[in-house]
This record gives C-alpha cells, structure tokens and sequence, in this order.
C-alpha cells in the first residue's frame, strides 16, 4: 500500500529538519577543516574538543564551547597565524551560522535554567546591615570577629551557591546577635560626662618595655608610623587610662603636643620622609582586652588626625567615637618606619656622647648597645618625633536621649511591655526587609512572653524576641520572593537586591516605601533610584567590594612585599594609598559617566605626595596636603589606566619578584575575560626565575617548546612581559640586576607592541572585549549568582548598547539592574 501525501504541517515539519541539517552543517565542516587538528579525537589542545560538537545546541557545555570558538576567531587568535586559515566568505559564514545557533540555542534551553539560588548575607553586609538595622557606630565594632571567613569563588565572596551555612556559623549568629543587642541596651540611664586630666607622669608597662624605661615620663613620645617592623613607638597612650572610656559615645580629646625636630641636621635618607610635610597626629581606639596597646589591632580606624605647626606646644582638640573599654591611641602617620635602626644612625653623628652613655656591657664589647644609642637620640639628638605634655578627655557629649541605637528601635518613647507588639513589628519589617507576616511576630512574642514567665523582666524578654530575629532566616538570607504566576522578583525582594548591590546594606526608608507603595518596578523609577544610591557617600561599599571582587584588591598585602628591598612600600603607607587611587579612579568613572575604557588607558589618576613619587611624577607641591589625593595628569603613556596602578602590579607579584605568567594570566581573566585552561597534570613547572644567566623571557621561551604549553603561552606571556617593567610594588624599572628589560610581544592574532603603552592600545581596540567580561562581572556581583550560558544574551545586548551612552560606567550599571538576570529571583 502505498504511504499517505503529507499533510501541509507534516511538510513544514519535514522542511525544517532538512533546513535546520543544511544549516549546522556548515559550522560542522568548518571545524573539521580548520579546528579538529588541534580539538580533535587525537589532540584535545588547552582541553578543548570540537569534533564531537553537536549541533543544533542541546546542551548548556556545547554553548559554552561554542561562545568560546566565537571568542577565539573574534580575538583572531584561531586558527593559529601557521595552521591552515579559511578565507574571509568561509569566516563570515561560519560567523553568522554559530551566532545563529548560539542564539537558537539559548532560546531552547532558556526554559531549563535560571534555578533560583538562595544567598544569606556575607559578613561586610552582615556588618553593614547591623549598623544601619540599629544606627550603631560600626567603626570599631565588629561582632563577626569569629565568624569563619566567607568562601569566594573567583574573589566573588556574594555567590549563594558558594556561601555556606555550618552549625559553628550559627552558633556565632547567636553570640553575635547577643552582643549586639546587649550594646544597644546597655545604657538604661543618661549618663554623667566626665573630664580626665593627665600631665607630667606617663608611665608605661607594655611587654617591649618592662625591662628597661628610656622615655621620659613627663611626655609621650610618637617615634614611628603605624606600620613600621619593630613597633617602637608607633602608638602612645595612657597608661593610667588603658581600661579606656566607660560607656559607648563621643568624646573630645585635648593635647597640648609639639612637633618635635621636623627639621633636622642629619641626612634626609635615614629618615626617609619628606622634611618639608608638616607633622600629622591621629588617633586610633585601642583595647587592652584585645592585645597590647603599644601594637597593631585589628580594628584601629583612624578616628581623626590633624595637622602640627612647628614651635611651642600647642592646644589641639579632635572629636573621635569610641565604644566602651576603648582608649585613644596616639599615632604618627607621617613619622619614619623604623625607629629602632635609627638609633644607631642619629648616635652615629654623636660618638662624642659614646662613653656618656655606654654602659659596662657596651664598654667591654667596644661599642655603643641599644638602650645608649636610643638614650641618645631620645634625650640629646634633635629625632624627628610628636611630643605630647598633657592630655584631657572628655565626655561622653551626649547629643540627645535615648541614644540612637535606643531610638532605632523604640523611638523617642521608654520602653513598655504594652507596647511590645507594635514595636516588634515595626523592626522586624526593616529586619525582613519586607512586611513581617503576623505568624512571624507571633513567634517573635512567644519568646518574649517564655522569658518573662521564666522570671526575667519584660525588657530582657524583649531583648531575646530581638535577638531572634537576628538568628531568623528572613533577616540572614536576601529574599528571592517572586510575583505571583512570573520569575519576577517582587518589589521588596528587588529593593533588597538594589540595595545589597550598591550599599551592600539593607533598603533605607525611601526605596521600602517605594517598595510598599509597588513602585520600584516601574523602569523609570529603578533608574532614578540606582542613580540616588551611586550618589550618596553609601555606595562607596559598592566600590570596594566590586573591586575587592574583581581585581581582588581584599588580598593586596596578603604576600606582604620584603621589607628590606621594598621599605617604602610600608614608610609611604603605599598599601593604603593603591587602594584609595583604584577606589577613587572608579568612583570618578561613576559619577561622570565617563568612558569604562579609561579602565585600560587613561591620561590621569587620583594620587597623593608619596604615590606621585613612587610613579616617579615628581612633586605635587603643597607640601601641607602631602597625604590628600588629586587628580593628577600623566606626561607620559607608561601609567595611566589599571595596568599602571600599584594596587594591581602589587596584587599580581609575590612581594619578592614578578612573573609575566601571572601577569599575563591575571590580564587574560580580568581584563580580556578570556580564562585559559588550567595547566595538563603533566607538565613540568617553569625553572625558577633565578635572574641569572637566563632572562625570564628565555625561561619561558623554553617552556613553550613543550607542545602541550605552547597553546596557552603564547596567549598568556606576552601580555605578562609588557608589564616587566614594573617590579613587585609597581615601580618602574628599567633593568633587572645588568639586563634591559624586554617588554615588547607578540599576540596570536599576529599584533605586536614594543611596551605596555603599545599593549593598551590593542586592549582599547578591544574594548567591547574588556566591556564583556566587565558587564559579566558586575551582573555576577549584582545578582550575588555566577553568570551562564543561559545569561550570555543579556551581557551580548548590554555591551551592545554601550556604543549609544560612550560606554558609559555608571550608564553600564544601570543597564545591569534593568536586566533581566537582575529583575528575576
């Protein structure tokens, strides 16, 4: 019997599976012919087979596969410049063909991804957010100090399927929420401002000096910077006084102090500091109950810091916080880094003192020891110092009662049992961050009430029904609550992540009541919202933790460059000081909108006094705003844009020498966006770079003999040689020991540059390259999830889009939150 005539849909059916054959087997020869020599059967190069790609896309990996070949031929990096290349009508038609299948690919598997990924907050929120929640100072309070440190994948310390959640973290929630509470009540009465009055006797009992007292005790003495090697002398303080401040407050802090010997007889090298800078006095809290006072603590804000005149001693007042049991600590921001080794220098230019001074041991070993050498410099030499005659302390200035944490909770009103309910349910709508339902304060109440009939006071009941909110997963995790029938998220839940993107805290007032009033998803009002959040001093949280996440600048110092070949690094406060310059560079970028392409090259950037010497730019002159950051024009294209900042040279080095593979590979994942492949188990590790007889550039070119190296160093290296000129802490260097630096290269797509100036210009020729992997990393940050396959079609449209707003940083952003991988839970 013979088969039935198709029907008319049988037909369309049939021609477009014989139109869908006919297209993907184009891409298919294409790879054959020109890629499966190298990602084939017999050879899987950088672990990347082609041969077995399968077309249309039925998988997530065959898009990945099939957006990196994309990237690839784009970069002109495939085929190889020596491999077999196709003309340009067979590139085109590939070109459009797996465009064309990546795309119909997405739309297929669209369907299958996007799963929603739970988060809870991370611990910089968690801070944040407790400050805010409570309108606590959190300058020198942290009540995570013994959470574990958050898990990051890529320096990303936000992904929710990363975050983890262990027994020992919730045990910590519970004493942290305990001490956090407790802080906020602890003050039931007003209380009585006090002055303190020290003068003429401060003495002193820390570890390093108990054995012998050479200061004079009529004064403290600032000898040193905070971050010298030895700690001798970097912080002064009370000694009669280190049980610190009574209650949580503000403070006014009086010294009678002068600035000793900035000028000075002795050569300038040994001191290593700028003659002409007026001497600088801060104040950190210090807490004997943490360590000791003369040391480093972790917590130790610069509270506030004013310049000395030369001459008398005079009056000078600063208003610092300080929370309960905290002392002020008096330091030398601009003081030299170690004072200890000058001793022997500054006694050098007195040997006429010698005898005077030496004692029995010194005079049998014939020469001067320690304490006479400091004796000297101390009492006789003219030592560059901070002297300070008298201290008065005064406070806490109550500003009004209840104090602020009080009335974040409560209002201006006492507490009353009656009232529990509605105050109850008025912190848990900013704790949840949304409406708290009325089973929620129902729980909330039943552990106040339990408390109360176990014998406590209603206060106290109240004080657990908070703390476990605090322990509550509405509070820990960031809502992903979506509208009814949709994936879109719902109001509050948006305000949530708005919020947590660009303050990394809670949704302050207006964005809750827009939230309410279900305004925030109008497109209009996010934006203009977005643009109110980047505008406050807030979103400063957002520049550092973006770049923290991106350039991972959290772990510049974690290899802490050698003292002895790097001093300045510590003398000039360079850490401090590459951060502020990336930091304000972005911030900069944002508030003009200005062109992300500054990121790869640039004719400016924010320095102060000791950066603009370290790049070599001279004197910025006003030697009184030495330690100020401003704009500075560059004379010359060798810095300008992140491949010239401090903070990422440092950051890529291993504070002894630099590796143009770790460059190189560092450029490739955070600049390009281009990761290469981990290397094979079996490749043998690169000779060490012993700066001998063979260059690094020679080491390297026989490593790539090996052919299964070859592939991803001749991408990764020489990205890394054009930043040889920059050592460990990013000063320029013309040589290593006798040999001239080479930081010329080749790229696979065949482009050459002679220096790092030349290799910026290439990257800006591949700016929608760069503005890819960056709209990539900001989604990834922003929807606190890693960015797919699936994804890959909003960071195309966002980067295509750029071109219309100048590539736009701040207008790169708000395309970010009008997304759709944004607006969806």
């Amino acid at each position: 019997m013979l088969p039935s005539r198709p029907s008319a849909k049988q037909w369309g059916q049939l021609f477009s599976l014989l139109f869908t054959a006919h297209l993907f087997a184009g891409p298919s020869e294409f790879l054959a012919t020109y890629c499966n020599d190298c990602h084939g059967a017999e050879k899987q190069k950088g672990d990347r087979r082609f041969d077995q790609l399968a077309l249309p896309v039925a998988k997530v990996d065959t898009l990945i596969d099939l957006k990196d070949i994309l990237d690839q031929i784009n970069l002109g990096e495939m085929p190889p410049k020596k491999a077999k290349q196709p003309s340009f009508d067979e590139l085109k038609a590939f070109l459009e063909q797996a465009t064309l299948a990546l795309s119909q690919g997405r739309e297929t598997l669209a369907s299958t991804g996007g799963s929603t990924v739970l988060r809870r907050l991370n611990r910089t929120e968690y801070i944040h957010t407790i400050g805010d929640l409570f309108s606590l100072n959190m300058a020198a309070f942290d009540p995570t100090t013994k959470f574990p440190r958050d898990q990051s994948e890529e320096h990303m310390e936000n992904l929710g399927d990363v975050l983890q959640t262990s027994g020992y973290l919730l045990d910590q929630y519970l004493d942290a929420a305990d001490a956090v509470v407790e802080k906020v009540f602890a003050q039931q009465e007003a209380p009585r401002e006090k002055v303190w009055h020290f003068k003429g006797e401060f003495k002193t009992k820390t570890k390093s000096e108990k054995k012998r007292n050479e200061y004079d005790n009529k004064h403290l003495l600032v000898l040193e910077c905070m971050d010298s090697d030895k700690h001798t002398g970097g912080y002064a303080f009370v000694n009669d006084f280190e049980d610190g401040v009574p209650v949580d407050g503000f403070y006014e802090v009086q010294v009678l102090v002068k600035a000793a010997n900035r000028e000075h007889p002795y050569d300038p090298e040994i001191f290593d500091r700028d003659t002409r800078q007026p001497f600088r006095l801060g104040i950190v809290p210090g807490d004997a109950k943490v360590g000791p006072l003369d040391l480093p603590q972790t917590l130790q804000p610069m509270l506030a810091e004013v310049a000395l005149r030369d001459g008398e001693p005079e009056w000078r007042t600063m208003k610092v916080w300080l929370d309960a049991g905290q002392t002020p600590r008096f330091v030398f921001p601009n003081g030299t880094e170690d004072a200890r080794s000058i001793w022997f220098k500054v006694a050098n230019y007195h040997k006429d003192l010698w005898e005077q001074f030496m004692d029995e041991d010194d005079k049998k070993k014939g020469k001067i020891g320690i304490v006479a050498a400091k004796k000297i410099t101390l009492h006789v030499a003219k030592f560059p110092h901070i002297r300070i005659d008298e201290v008065k302390i005064r406070g806490p200035l109550i500003e009004g009662w209840p104090p602020a944490p009080q009335q974040a909770i409560l209002g201006k009103k006492p507490f009353a049992a009656e009232n529990m309910r509605e105050v109850l349910q008025s912190f848990a709508d900013r704790a949840y961050r949304r409406k708290a339902s009325q089973d929620e304060i129902d729980r909330l109440l039943a552990v106040a009430e339990k408390r109360i009939q176990s014998g406590r006071t209603p206060l106290e009941g109240f004080k657990s029904a908070l703390k476990t909110a605090l322990c509550s997963p509405a509070f820990l995790y960031l809502s992903q609550e979506a509208m009814k029938d949709s994936k879109k998220l719902t109001s509050h839940a948006l305000a949530s992540r708005l919020s947590y993107f660009l303050w990394s805290t809670q949704p302050d007032a207006e964005l809750m009541k827009l939230a309410e009033q279900n305004e925030l998803i109008k497109p209009e009002v996010l934006i203009a919202q977005a643009r109110r959040l980047l505008q406050s001093p807030r979103s400063d949280a957002f520049v550092s933790g973006f770049l923290d996440s991106w350039l991972n600048l959290r772990n510049l110092g974690g290899m802490p460059p050698d003292r002895n070949e790097f001093e300045e690094y510590y003398s000039q406060g360079l850490e401090q000081a590459f951060k502020t310059e990336t930091r304000m560079f972005m911030r900069d970028l944002i508030e003009r909108d200005a062109s992300l392409v500054n990121f790869l090259d640039s004719d400016y950037s924010f320095l102060n006094q000791a950066l603009s010497m370290h790049y070599e730019l001279g004197d910025l002159g006003e030697p009184a705003r030495a330690h100020e950051f401003r704009k500075v024009s560059f004379k010359n294209n060798k810095r300008g844009g992140l491949l010239g900042m401090g903070s990422v040279l440092t950051i890529t080095a291993n504070g002894i020498d630099t590796s143009p593979v770790t460059r190189g590979v560092f450029l490739l994942e955070n600049i390009l966006g281009t990761p290469p492949p981990p290397p094979p188990d079996d490749v043998p590790a690169i000779d060490p770079d012993v700066r001998g007889a063979k260059s690094m550039r020679e080491l390297l070119s026989k490593h790539r003999e090996s052919p299964n190296c070859y592939g991803c160093h001749q991408k990764i290296d020489p990205l890394g040689f054009a930043l040889e000129n920059f050592d460990a802490i990013g000063d320029w260097r013309p040589r290593i020991e006798k040999t001239k630096i080479d930081s010329s290269g080749e790229l696979p797509s065949g482009e050459k540059f002679e220096d790092v100036a030349g290799l910026k210009k290439i990257l800006v020729q591949r700016k929608d390259l760069f503005a890819h992997m960056l709209a990539d990393r900001l989604l990834t940050y922003a929807c606190g999830r890693r960015i797919g396959a699936l994804d890959e079609a909003t960071v195309e449209k966002i980067v295509a889009d750029l071109p219309k707003k100048q590539y736009g940083l701040r207008s790169l952003i708000e395309a970010v939150v009008c997304s759709e991988p944004f607006l969806t839970r």
